[in-house]
């Protein structure tokens, strides 16, 4: 241990080549951080997968905006819709 700790606390800035722990060490935290890196990716994705495609929106019960392929309209198409909204008009304001 007090070997390792000597290694380490060596004052070598590259003016020499014996105990050059940079390169590797600097390597190793580089493959650990790529790792780490493309793990987080693909939990993330996995986690995005299992979303649903669409969220509720707030006061709307889950299922009272999806449409059934099975209703079938009473009046055929043959009843005029009004584009309009039933609700009055707020006044103009000049």
């Amino acid at each position: 241990m007090l070997i390792a700790a000597q290694v380490l606390a060596e004052n070598n800035f590259g003016d020499t080549r014996t105990g050059g722990l940079a390169g590797p060490m600097g390597l190793f935290l580089i493959l650990v951080l790529a790792t780490a890196t493309v793990l987080l990716i693909r939990n993330m994705n996995a986690r995005l997968r299992r979303l649903p495609d669409r969220f509720p929106t707030a006061g709307v019960a889950p299922d009272a905006g999806r449409v059934d392929a099975g209703v079938i309209d009473p009046t055929d198409g043959t009843e005029k819709h009004d584009s309009r909204p039933n609700t009055p008009s707020p006044p103009q304001q000049g």
